[in-house]
């Protein structure tokens, strides 16, 4: 199956030294086709050329070496760190990559002196105190929200806080302890952030006997309406208790991977749960890249090595694959400066979280697979009908304007069975004349597609145009000045009333249409893709107008000047700030008298 390799490997590797080290396998034209490491390169290397039980992945790897480069290192950890390091720069074809676009978020409590509960994400700063991380957004939006509910914390940005007058709407409905107005002490307060504290690392119980001996208290003294209070937080934090999923024990920190290989090979799933202060948080999946042919065990030592490079490790990790942990233990402790454990047989309630957590896993991969098995066959209908031989690579624009303002056109990207969100974008139009949107079109393929040919990029098999036949003839001239062809060039007209499954297809070389059945997979395919234009360009338009708005609004009133809507801006932290703040509140800036304070009030509202 393998053919004999561009170069003497068997010279090459043969002189290669037997010592730790990382090797980089290279294709053509030099690019790094897989990065690996060894205890001896020698030995390693060599075993490529030697062996003949390779698997089919490995053979075809093999088969596109013109090279190979190695780095010798000190020891097999930090081969290992090399190693993860390269595949996270050079995302070699063969190597399996876990790729995540986004850090986790993480709970924030500021360093202030009354401290600040905010959403996290990005680098952490020694300043302030994280709590997390936490798997998804909406694990710590529902944090957030139970603490402001249980402990009144203030979320406000710092321009709002140290301006305000009077409280805000989240005083009024028990959210926040206004301490920018003095409604709290500063003594008070404090224990608040000491509570909520206890809360994140785990400590409910403590919390629960500290509010219960401050309701005794207001009791003693006959301030009944404090010593409601204190019960509706008793109540709201046994409440939380009872609703916990996973009681995993007190102050406890430890992430559960699991890994489902799908029968066969090909796809696998790797679950990440989260535990933290003694909370189960959430579980994530991700699906690799490269997987084919690698195993659950290689999979998961894949993941450790590569995963932690971005993030804390905790104090113990819950495995379910007996995979060689020595050296990523060692890793681990040397990156993170304390002791780690890895379990790989764990009893009691922690094989419970392996259980949940390979569960979580199957069900991820089942569902990868059903969604991949429906795009598929929605791309082969849609392949047959338009008779296209292949569609791998499909973009689609849209337009979206309020009566032509704050003009905004989008592409959305699906690749190879998915829409690839980290490749869409979004062009603000201006050179046009206000709600063109033929014109809007024209400019928007003018640009997308100048810089495919500048950087020489991968052209799609199919352009959806989310409009009728001036649309269409608007993109068709775009791409003919630009050289290229616009075969595949399909515009989407809604059909009457707008309803779904009524849509026609039009043809930028044709001209007649297609209407295809309302049950066709090709045109629920097509449907996804447009909508998601749709939504795209809206959301992008949306947060252009509303920002042009406020600021035109500004300019347009008379005593309000540079120097003037700079304060503004300043003290409120931005557009937005100055669009909720009060008469009261924009009187408080240096240079607004209660009269133009009204007038700008008037003219935002």
């Amino acid at each position: 199956m393998s053919r004999t390799p561009l170069f003497d490997a068997k010279n090459y590797s043969s002189n290669l030294p037997s010592q730790a080290g990382v090797y980089r396998m290279l294709g053509v034209a030099g690019k790094v086709i897989y990065v690996g490491k060894a205890i001896n390169l020698r030995k390693r290397v060599s075993s490529y050329f030697q062996k003949t039980n390779l698997t089919p992945r490995i053979q075809l790897m093999v088969s596109q070496i013109t090279g190979i480069e190695t780095t010798v290192t000190r020891s097999e950890i930090e081969a290992l760190l090399l190693e993860n390091n390269l595949i996270k720069a050079l995302t070699p074809r063969y190597n399996i990559l876990f790729k995540d676009d986004k850090s986790y978020p993480y709970i924030l409590l500021t360093g202030h002196q009354f401290p600040r509960l905010v959403f996290h994400r990005g680098a952490l700063d020694k300043c302030h105190r994280y709590f997390g991380p936490f798997p998804n957004v909406k694990a710590v939006r529902e944090s957030i929200q139970l603490l402001q509910k249980i402990f009144r914390i203030r979320t406000c940005e710092d321009s709002v806080f140290n301006n305000r007058t009077r409280p805000c709407l989240l005083y009024q409905i028990r959210r926040c302890s206004a301490p920018c107005v003095d409604k709290i002490t500063n003594e008070t307060y404090r224990e608040e952030i000491k509570n909520a504290e206890l809360f994140l690392l785990g400590e409910q119980t403590e919390v629960l006997k500290s509010i219960e001996k401050k309701m005794q208290d207001a009791v003693r003294v006959s301030d009944y309406e404090q010593a409601a209070s204190f019960r509706d937080q008793i109540q709201a934090l046994r409440g939380i208790q009872e609703k916990q999923f996973v009681d995993s024990g007190k102050d406890l920190d430890a992430d559960v991977i699991s890994c489902v290989v799908q029968i066969g090979g090909g796809k696998l799933c790797i679950n990440l749960t989260i535990v933290r202060g003694g909370r189960h948080l959430g579980d994530k999946n991700f699906f690799p890249k490269n997987s084919e042919g690698y195993d659950s065990v290689s999979a998961v030592e894949a993941f450790i090595s590569q995963h932690y490079l971005n993030y804390s490790a905790p104090r113990l990790i819950i495995v379910g694959e007996k995979i060689h942990r020595e050296i990523l233990q060692k890793l681990l402790c040397e990156q993170s400066n304390q002791k780690i454990f890895i379990s790989l047989n764990p009893v009691g309630k922690r094989r419970v979280w392996l259980n949940m957590a390979t569960e979580n896993a199957r069900l991820g991969l089942e569902r990868l697979l059903s969604d991949k098995i429906t795009q598929e066959e929605r791309v082969q209908a849609l392949q047959q009908t338009l008779n296209i031989p292949v569609i791998t690579h499909i973009e689609c624009f849209d337009i979206s304007h309020t009566q032509g303002e704050a003009t905004v056109a989008s592409c959305v990207v699906y690749k190879n069975f998915s829409m690839r969100n980290n490749e869409y974008r979004r062009y603000n139009i201006n050179e046009i004349i206000p709600g063109d949107d033929c014109a809007a079109m024209y400019h928007v393929l003018l640009k997308r597609y100048h810089k495919f040919i500048e950087e020489q990029g991968s052209f799609p098999d199919l352009i959806l145009i989310d409009g009728g036949k001036g649309q269409i003839g608007a993109a068709k001239r775009a791409l003919a000045e630009l050289g290229l062809n616009n075969k595949n060039l399909i515009g989407v007209v809604k059909g009457e009333g707008r309803k779904p499954g009524l849509e026609r297809l039009i043809f930028a070389d044709q001209k007649k249409s297609l209407q295809l059945s309302g049950g066709h997979p090709g045109l629920h395919l097509i449907q996804q893709i447009r909508d998601e234009a749709h939504r795209f360009a809206i959301q992008g338009h949306r947060a252009r107008r509303d920002r042009s708005r406020v600021k035109s609004s500004l300019e347009e009133i008379n005593g309000v000047g540079i120097k003037r809507r700079q304060n503004l801006l300043t003290r409120f932290g931005g557009l937005k700030g100055v669009l909720i703040a009060s008469v009261e509140e924009l009187r408080q800036t240096e240079g607004v008298s209660l009269m133009l304070a009204e007038k700008i009030y008037k003219k935002l509202h």
